[in-house]
């Protein structure tokens, strides 16, 4: 099955692969043109069915399946913050790192060393026939200390429950096992397969 990734961000199309290794999967972006996206939703459900849409019409093929992911870190003390904003937190055309320090300094204005928080990834799937959505959750604290090299986003100051390290520090396997976006895909194979044993 083939399947086509409506981001070009390297770290999830790396990721997706790993969870996905039976499949042919590839980003849109080494398809076509990579072009913008408005994200205008209000839900990671929203802006993930918006991206899936998008590429799915920009590739003129009716066979395709196109699966999109939106996903972000809420923290408790931050009022659910940067939650669907976590790609942008600081800024449309922010870093990575931008995001993260900005997060950071914003628990050390509150005179905060750490809170609970959660990520979330909503994953949509588009095909010419039908429209779904799958989530998955992970939960633990964000630190205001970056730790570790691995991982992409908010990873090296989030700790997940029960462990001692952030993603940042934790390998592959042991994170796939974890993450929302994981949670979230292995769900979505189920889904994959039934859409396959109907198209076929």
């Amino acid at each position: 099955m083939k399947l086509v990734l409506a981001t070009s961000n390297k770290g999830k199309v790396r990721e997706i692969k790993h969870i996905y290794e039976d499949m042919d999967v590839v980003a849109y972006s080494d398809i076509i043109e990579p072009f913008e996206i408005e994200e205008n939703g209000s839900t990671f459900k929203e802006n993930a069915l918006i991206k899936a849409r998008a590429v799915f019409e920009a590739l003129h093929d009716k066979d395709v399946i196109v699966i999109a992911d939106d996903s972000g870190i809420s923290v408790d003390a931050l009022g659910g913050e940067p939650g669907i904003y976590s790609a942008r937190y600081a800024g449309v055309d922010a870093s990575d790192k931008d995001n993260l320090y900005k997060l950071v300094d914003a628990l050390k204005e509150k005179g905060l060393t750490s809170s609970k928080a959660h990520y979330t990834a909503a994953i949509a799937i588009v095909t010419k026939d039908a429209e779904f959505s799958i989530h998955g959750w992970m939960y633990g604290d964000v630190i205001t200390e970056p730790r570790g090299e691995n991982g992409f986003g908010y990873d090296p100051i989030f700790i997940p429950e029960g462990y001692k390290k952030t993603l940042g520090e934790l390998d592959d396997e042991t994170k796939k096992g974890l993450s929302h976006r994981s949670q979230a895909l292995k769900h979505t194979k189920s889904v994959l397969r039934s859409i396959s044993k109907h198209t076929i």
